[in-house]
């Protein structure tokens, strides 16, 4: 008996960990994924969509619909990642990709949740600002959202953008702000759990014998670089894939129920994930936060699912 498929839009930056993800949830086939909607936040939101169409070149699904959207935060300047490259995606070769910018993400998210009211997932990958710009628009619709996966934020652990604050947060904050004061039902994976998934080049030659395994290994060796340079990591911090993992295996992960704010005027904390730690204090519980993962069971599944002749 065939598994109902969840819908699905993954909002996302690619982004190698992005590419991952997409790669991840397309390959699982549990999921009918009405969108990718772009923002811009690992690089410009040109490269950005082109990394989403290369990557569904990839998979040999251009099917799936491409939206871009915000090409800047809310109110801010838009600060890229330095581990993905110029490109975003630094590795892959995307001349001959071709897109065309919907400048719609925000439009389309709305349209989408309507037509399939409280059955919508939303995997987040990114920057919060598309998703942040459809609640404005529609102060309804999260009520008419199952659930938003959000990668981001960290909660007991440096931040890897400033001391404090997660690079998905800290690119647009008031954004993020928008989105956590909204009553959905939001499951966060933030670094602190991502962290415990570092996959090494030697997991990524397992993929050998699959079409896309010399675009891979090309892309993980420069990102592993960057990570090197820029973070110390020697390894590669799949953050998107393990949030989009959340959705196919939550039983694999251990979940905290917090009370969650967003920091979006401190000098030196703006972008933080400010979680509620005293514990005389009421809670007013927002979030459902990943707090450990089983990392064997990521690993295994990962490159079972990404193994597999579709």
């Amino acid at each position: 008996m065939k598994t109902l498929q969840r819908p699905l839009i993954v909002d996302t930056d690619p982004g190698h960990d992005d590419v991952m993800a997409i790669l991840l949830a397309v390959k699982s086939q549990r999921f009918d994924i009405q969108a990718l909607t772009t923002v811009a936040g690992n690089s410009t939101i040109e490269n950005v969509t082109k990394n989403a169409a290369y990557t569904l070149d990839l998979l040999q699904r251009r099917d799936i619909p491409i939206y871009s959207g915000a090409e800047k935060p809310l109110k801010r300047k838009l600060v890229q990642a330095v581990v993905h490259g110029i490109s975003g995606l630094a590795g892959a070769d995307t001349s001959k990709t071709v897109i065309v910018r919907t400048n719609d993400a925000a439009k389309q998210i709305h349209q989408i949740v309507r037509q399939h009211k409280k059955k919508i997932t939303i995997l987040a990958l990114g920057p919060l600002t598309n998703i942040a710009k459809a609640f404005q628009n529609d102060p309804a619709l999260p009520s008419l959202i199952q659930e938003i996966v959000i990668m981001g934020g960290a909660i007991d652990v440096p931040g890897n953008k400033n001391r404090v604050a997660e690079f998905n947060m800290f690119v647009d904050p008031e954004a993020a702000d928008i989105v956590f004061k909204t009553n959905v039902k939001k499951t966060l994976i933030p670094i602190d759990v991502c962290s415990k998934t570092i996959l090494l080049l030697s997991d990524f030659q397992k993929l050998q014998g699959t079409s896309f395994y010399s675009p891979i290994m090309s892309m993980m060796k420069h990102f592993i670089q960057g990570l090197t340079e820029d973070e110390g990591v020697q390894g590669a911090l799949v953050y998107d894939a393990v949030a989009a993992y959340y959705l196919l295996n939550p039983k694999a992960f251990t979940l905290v129920p917090m009370d969650i704010v967003i920091e979006t005027k401190g000098e030196h904390t703006f972008g933080m994930t400010v979680a509620e730690k005293r514990a005389h204090k009421k809670m007013e519980y927002n979030t459902l936060v990943a707090m450990d993962v089983d990392k064997k069971a990521f690993v295994k599944d990962f490159l079972a699912i990404l193994q597999k002749q579709i």
